[in-house]
């Protein structure tokens, strides 16, 4: 049973690690396409000082893609695990595609409005069934206890949302900020904000800051620990797949795909 969507799941890891292969460098230029070898040697080849120094040498166009390619594998093993990780929501828990997603309008400066999205959702009113139910019910609770929510706000919260990470080290404050209102979004909407960290890699002053705010941090530990601690006793315990198995299963197929889109970042073609 926990295998018959490998494949699915591991398609969408895949395609989105694949993206990577097609990395160009867009050379502080801003082409949404990037710069093939050719183009790079001829911007830094007219340039006088970029070529007296040297830096048209093809080893610097693929230290260039190297260096974004880098950013560029990290960003899509995160985008593929977020479709994983609904797609594993949707398939052990029944729900739709419109369960599993939940934004809310903004309001900017100067009443223009926006849009802003969580990567998850598990809506208890969609839950058709009872054991799944209970056990997310009692898991809420578990939850608010430990990050010591007020009794009235517990009992208003109808469900989960979810920001899927590979890894959290960003010391970006806006996307902090960005993250911390979204939390406070989702209590006025009756929604536990949880964020849901693939790996192990969460900086401490980060889950600090988000655990002050009521986030739920939930990390790649794959030792025994609580489901409300470790992502993958959450998803075998609670939304009842083993997502670490999975991992573990196709982990060859992952580290070939990643080792051959390396290859193609360090090379000058």
């Amino acid at each position: 049973m926990q295998r018959k969507n490998d494949e699915k799941y591991l398609q969408i890891l895949l395609r989105a690690i694949r993206v990577c292969a097609k990395y160009q460098p867009k050379l502080g230029h801003g082409n949404k396409q990037g710069y093939s070898l050719d183009d790079f040697q001829k911007i830094y080849g007219r340039d006088p000082f970029y070529n007296w120094m040297g830096l048209d040498d093809p080893l610097m166009y693929a230290a260039h893609k190297a260096a974004g390619g880098m950013t560029s594998v990290y960003r899509q093993i995160g985008i593929g695990c977020e479709g994983v990780f609904r797609s594993v929501l949707q398939d052990s828990l029944g729900l739709s595609d419109e369960d599993v997603s939940w934004s809310y309008k903004t309001r900017k400066v100067g009443g223009k409005s926006g849009t802003l999205y969580l990567d998850a959702r598990i809506p208890f009113f969609a839950l058709a069934d009872a054991n799944a139910k209970k056990r997310m019910e009692k898991w809420l609770s578990d939850a608010a206890s430990f990050l010591d929510i007020d009794s009235k706000i517990h009992r208003s919260l109808q469900g989960v949302v979810f920001e899927v990470r590979q890894g959290y080290k960003s010391k970006d404050s806006k996307r902090q900020n960005a993250d911390i209102a979204n939390a406070a979004t989702a209590y006025t909407k009756g929604y536990l904000p949880c964020v849901a960290v693939l790996s192990t890699q969460i900086d401490e002053d980060i889950s600090l800051r988000y655990r002050s705010e009521k986030w739920l941090i939930l990390t790649g530990i794959t030792r025994r620990s609580s489901s409300i601690e470790s992502v993958y006793s959450f998803m075998r315990h609670v939304v009842g797949y083993d997502l670490a198995d999975f991992f573990e299963r196709n982990k060859q197929q992952l580290k070939q795909e990643v080792h051959n889109v390396l290859v193609s970042l360090l090379s000058t073609k």
